[in-house]
């Protein structure tokens, strides 16, 4: 497996406030951060999901916009017809890596 050492981060996942010592991929350090995005999760160092949760809170908002009019109290849609716009649009998105 090669890995891309531009691409890559260190990330220790702990409680302790002191940085850890630097790990070497290929004779380079890898850099620390404090958070990393992995297959769409946000992981913070002390893993918290705070990150996760407000960036899954605004993808939400901006995902139940657009639909709005239909599954809106004005809307003139059955219940059925909005709880399938519900699961396939808005579900998803705070679903996925549960």
């Amino acid at each position: 497996m090669k890995a891309n050492e531009a691409k890559s981060v260190q990330v220790t996942f702990t409680l302790n406030k002191m940085t850890c010592p630097t790990v070497k991929l290929n004779n380079d350090h890898l850099p620390q951060a404090d958070e990393v995005k992995y297959l769409g999760i946000h992981l913070d160092r002390r893993l918290t999901w705070r990150k996760h949760i407000t960036t899954k809170r605004k993808q939400l908002d901006l995902k139940l916009r657009n639909p709005y009019w239909i599954i809106g109290r004005k809307s003139q849609f059955s219940l059925e017809n909005k709880l399938l716009v519900y699961k396939v649009i808005l579900k998803p998105v705070w679903t996925y890596g549960i």
